[in-house]
């Protein structure tokens, strides 16, 4: 094989496309790209706290298919690209530990079904990132990994829970990563850093072997720098799982010929966007300046001014349903004991503790997340009764009325998606926490529905702010041709300062 000269070849935003280009051309190995990789991470994230565990056989893998490149050619659609995953995600050879001390060393026997599909497509699982503890949260703490910084601004928050992960790929500390979404998770942090998230209808993408927060809300998702890679990972990681019978629903409902051939510059012409102006805003007087939340605003009317030149048809305003009636489908503290302790105990190699009561009670959690739970009622939550428990019987109720009136809505205006932001104010400084209020997450959460979120611009004041498309079920080709289409009219995607060239 001739040799390779990684110095010619920029990892900078480099996307799939751009390495296996390189890979064919023996400009790189897959080898040189994970070393390109690892050196950042070694170089850079002492600044943004944004990896827990580097995969000490990466570069074994990365070697293995080096050589089944030479014999066969690619192994899949994603050889040889080094991955970021969220350490909520099994991992057969690293710990998973969901952010916490008390996980630290706990290696599961397999991988996460979406791993496992990472794998088998040829990508390399670099290192695995932090994460709010537990997913409990939006500010991306945890006793394990401290706080991750935001990749633009060092001194503010990079949302969460998914915030390593986005963190980094906007770093460019790998080329792709997971994410996990129960509420915001793969859509606030990649507004945050100038990234695509995307939060999949519930169903098409397996939860096996991710640490739950809430059964019936959480979904894995990609977070990339483009749409184009998003496309990439989600024909990846979508489909029929045995073991998560809700993904039956994704048999039939994912395109033959793949997300990324719906990529259409020209996507937008002749759409119908309806702006949700509820989700507008500053939410909660106590959450932030109002002047915070009029940044934000400012960029996102911009947006919709860019899509409007791009051919589409706004409709503006759409109502949706009550936000107080959103607020009262809430289940999360009705779940989260019950789904996390089912996940300890399916682990086969006995982990140190049995349940979240007694994790909680190690004092090991980081004080953020733990002063959060001591004030919940979560921990007293007879989960044996759920199943007979009136109130939460009706959330689930409302969740299913909410996704009807959604949907209608949808139809009877006939819209292809509706436009909000992902966030209503910038990230915030810290030591603040970030609000929870002004993430308008709970219509996608509740009602399974997918939504994509891409990059809008930035502020004044240079904070990026993301814009969040949210379609019918199993409308992924249509929120990534609309996602695409205005990415390719705006390129708004800048990578930030101070993570230039690695020595």
């Amino acid at each position: 094989m001739p040799k390779t000269d990684t110095e010619s070849f920029d990892v900078i935003e480099a996307t799939i496309d751009e390495v296996h280009a390189a890979i064919e051309t023996h400009e790189i190995t897959a080898e040189s790209l994970v070393d390109s990789y690892l050196t950042r991470i070694d170089e850079y994230d002492d600044d943004l706290h944004s990896i827990l565990t580097v995969n000490p056989n990466a570069r074994q893998r990365a070697k293995q298919l080096d050589s089944q490149f030479d014999t066969d050619g690619f192994v899949g659609p994603l050889h040889g690209v080094p991955i970021i995953v969220k350490d909520n995600q099994d991992t057969h050879d690293m710990p998973t530990t969901a952010g916490s001390k008390a996980l630290a060393e706990s290696v599961p026997s397999q991988d996460a079904f979406i791993v496992e599909r990472l794998r088998n497509a040829g990508g390399v699982i670099l290192a695995k990132a932090n994460l709010q503890e537990f997913s409990y949260g939006v500010d991306t703490i945890s006793s394990l990994g401290g706080e991750t910084r935001n990749a633009y601004a060092l001194d503010r928050r990079p949302s969460g829970s998914s915030g390593g992960t986005a963190a980094a790929i906007a770093a460019n500390l790998g080329v792709i990563g997971t994410g996990s979404d129960t509420c915001s998770s793969v859509r606030s942090p990649p507004a945050f850093n100038n990234l695509v998230g995307f939060r999949p209808t519930r169903g098409l993408v397996s939860r096996t072997g991710i640490i739950p927060l809430s059964e019936t809300q959480d979904t894995a998702g990609p977070i990339t720098r483009t749409v184009t890679d998003a496309a990439r990972m989600l024909d990846v990681l979508s489909g029929y799982d045995p073991a998560d019978p809700i993904t039956a629903q994704s048999v039939a409902n994912i395109p033959d010929d793949g997300y990324v051939s719906y990529l259409d510059e020209h996507g937008l012409d002749g759409a119908r966007i309806g702006v949700v102006r509820a989700f507008f805003g500053l939410q909660n007087e106590e959450s932030a300046p109002e002047s915070a939340a009029t940044k934000v605003t400012s960029v996102i009317e911009t947006a919709i001014d860019e899509m409007e030149a791009a051919g589409a048809t706004i409709v503006d305003p759409v109502e949706v349903i009550d936000q107080e009636f959103l607020a009262s489908a809430r289940v999360i503290p009705y779940e989260f004991k019950r789904d996390f302790d089912h996940y300890l105990a399916e682990l086969e190699d006995e982990p140190p503790y049995r349940t979240l009561a007694e994790i909680i009670g190690t004092g090991q959690v980081a004080e953020a997340i733990e002063s959060r739970i001591a004030t919940s009622e979560l921990l007293d939550v007879d989960v044996e009764t759920l199943d007979e428990n009136r109130e939460y019987l009706q959330r689930l109720e409302r969740r299913h009325q909410i996704k009807i009136d959604t949907v209608q809505r949808l139809v009877d205006q006939n819209l292809d998606a509706l436009l909000y932001p992902p966030s209503t104010i910038p990230p915030v400084k810290l030591p603040n926490n970030q609000s929870f209020d002004e993430l308008p997450c709970e219509l996608a959460a509740h009602t399974g529905l997918p939504s994509i979120v891409v990059q809008a611009g930035f502020t004044d004041d240079g904070l990026p702010v993301g814009v969040e498309l949210l379609g019918r079920a199993f409308a992924e080709p249509r929120l990534f041709e609309l996602a695409y289409s205005y990415e390719q009219a705006t390129k708004h995607r800048q990578p930030p300062a101070g993570f230039g060239e690695s020595p």
